[in-house]
């Protein structure tokens, strides 16, 4: 051996045991990042993910991170090729000083699944180029075809993902009947669920067909009637952006675990597009919805329900109509049924809107506790509230629910679109009354719009629509001017000046925008007390509905000083939508 070559080697050799300190030093590290620092098995992926081996074989370039498995050598380098046994010393040495010297090594050889690619020959070839630091090696390739991909950064417990997922595709055969699918999850197990789901959907297709299903048939209707909208919910909603560490399916599966819950909780059908809203509000980790969450919780201690201002204005058509495709404002509609005379009439009225709109009834009956003696009257309610509306043609369910009334139309209110309430005891007339009222509370807190039924129930054909420029009379406008294109229900568009900044220019503007959605209506412009105004005009023009905005003060101000809005409430005859 020639002094050069010798010197080659000898250097060769200083290298090799700096790498194998790097090695060390590497697997340490694996250790606190709890990333593995071990190269994949190629017998053991290939066999996980059911891989057919090509017969044809390619010469190219590959890249050398890409490179992050072994055929026969996986527990003799790090994933990043470094030497791991100091018994390879003299072969990684005689390699490296080959390289040097320029004689020249001919290609590795390489199985490629997916982006990953796996040495069948040549790993200290590749070791020796990661340490010159090199990108790519010449390499003679052989495909290996999978149902699913890989990633050079796969870790070895996302194999049993992958695997999960190739068993999976091979039972369903979901890649073939549904090729642009991604079922791609981030945890084990979850596959199981979805052909839990699968075989549900062949029961019940089979049962109700009265004929047997194929498995395709059952795999082909479950993900486009099942999974395909929860996906697009999913998506619309933004919960890849809420949830960013996690996929379509990972989603899929929680809104769907999220709903049971929903459901058994609430005693109600939820859609999955609620349920999909409500788990982004509940668990997003973001910083901002987190911020929220905590807020809410302090708030919500430290602030009696009497004065707790509500949501803000038009919040209920961003979280309820923005994301609406049909073109209809109150398909839920929720009906608090006590039992007494009035809360049926309001239930009559509630079912108008339900024909109406081509809607639902969520009807709830509250009851002090949950005595045997309490719950058997509000299962009595619960069986009239379900033969009403069925004998009504209207889809109705009842939930029974233990608490406060207000509080409870309150919290439930969020998942429909409007309120349907009894005006049996409207807010009174002095400070200590109001304070005290919880139809008040309740109109003050509801995140939806309201209509306070005070007696027989009313067709809203003609409605008076009271508008001031306020927020909450632009969600009244909102409202009115949807009913004057839907349903053909005639508008009475009143403006009062008298003590209020209240200009000719504010009912222009309202008029514009009728014009501009399409709409007619007759527009009064008065000088008075507002709630006298309101329901005098109400009366000379026949309307039977007023539409009317929320209180526009703090709840301090409001149970002190009073408001128009307490005032038309106890002494109107006709149903009182209030707009928030």
């Amino acid at each position: 051996m020639s002094d050069m070559n010798q010197l080659s080697i000898s250097l060769a050799v200083q290298d090799f045991r700096r790498a194998r300190r790097k090695a060390a030093l590497q697997e340490v590290f694996a250790r606190f990042t709890s990333k593995s620092a071990a190269l994949l098995s190629y017998e053991e992926v290939r066999d996980s993910l059911k891989g057919m081996k090509s017969a044809k074989q390619v010469l190219k370039e590959v890249p050398l991170d890409a490179i992050v498995g072994s055929v026969g050598r996986y527990k003799d380098f790090t994933r990043k090729f470094l030497p791991l046994h100091d018994s390879d010393e003299g072969r990684w040495a005689r390699v490296k000083a080959a390289v040097m010297e320029l004689t020249g090594l001919p290609p590795i050889e390489v199985y490629q699944i997916g982006d990953v690619y796996f040495v069948f020959d040549g790993n200290h070839r590749v070791s020796v180029a990661r340490q010159l630091g090199a990108t790519h090696i010449q390499a003679y390739v052989t495909d290996v075809v999978t149902k699913v991909a890989i990633s050079p950064d796969i870790q070895p417990d996302d194999l049993i993902v992958k695997a999960e997922y190739a068993d999976f595709l091979e039972s369903s055969h979901l890649d073939v009947l549904r090729p642009n699918a991604d079922m791609s999850v981030t945890a084990p197990g979850q596959y199981h669920r979805l052909e839990q789901q699968i075989s549900i959907v062949r029961d019940f297709l089979s049962k109700d067909g009265m004929k047997e299903i194929s498995d395709d048939e059952a795999v082909t209707y479950w993900f486009d009637e099942f999974y395909l909208p929860v996906a697009s919910a999913i998506r619309d909603r933004g919960l890849l952006r809420e949830f960013p560490d996690r996929t379509v399916t990972d989603l899929y599966l929680w809104v769907y675990e999220h709903r049971n819950t929903l459901e058994k909780a609430l005693g109600w059908d939820i859609e999955p597009e609620e349920a999909a809203s409500d788990l982004a509000e509940r668990f997003s980790p973001g910083f901002l919805r987190k911020i929220s969450r905590m807020w809410q919780k302090i708030f919500d201690r430290v602030t009696p329900d009497e004065l707790e201002a509500g949501p803000a204005p038009g919040e209920w058509r961003k979280k309820r109509v923005a994301a609406r495709s049909e073109n209809r404002l109150f398909t839920e509609i929720l009906i608090p049924i006590s039992g007494t005379v009035e809360s049926w009439r309001a239930f009559e009225q509630a079912l108008l809107l339900a024909h109406r709109e081509d809607g639902g009834l969520r009807g709830l009956h509250v009851i002090p506790t949950d005595s045997e003696m309490d719950m058997q009257q509000a299962r009595a309610v619960q069986i009239e509230f379900l033969e009403r509306c069925q004998a009504s043609g209207i889809q109705g369910q009842m939930a029974i629910d233990v608490g406060g009334i207000s509080r409870k139309i309150c919290e439930r209110a969020r998942w429909v679109d409007l309120a349907v309430v009894s005006l049996a005891h409207p807010p009174g007339r002095y400070p200590i009354a109001r304070l005290n009222s919880g139809f008040r509370t309740m109109i003050q807190r509801c995140p939806r719009p309201v209509v306070a039924v005070p007696g027989t129930p009313s067709p809203m054909t003609r409605a008076l629509l009271a508008f001031d420029g306020s927020p909450k009379a632009m969600e009244a406008l909102f409202i009115g001017t949807y009913l004057n294109v839907q349903w053909n229900t005639n508008l009475v568009l009143l403006t009062i000046t008298e003590g209020r900044k209240v200009t000719s220019k504010i009912l222009d503007q309202a008029q514009q925008y009728i014009e501009a959605h399409g709409a007619q209506a007759v527009t009064l412009m008065k000088s008075g007390p507002e709630a006298e105004t309101i329901l005098a005009s109400a009366d000379e023009h026949e309307c039977d509905l007023i539409i009317i905005g929320g209180y526009g003060m703090q709840p301090v101000q409001e149970v002190v000083l009073g408001s128009t809005v307490d005032q038309v409430l106890r002494e109107s005859k006709i149903p009182v939508m209030v707009c928030r």
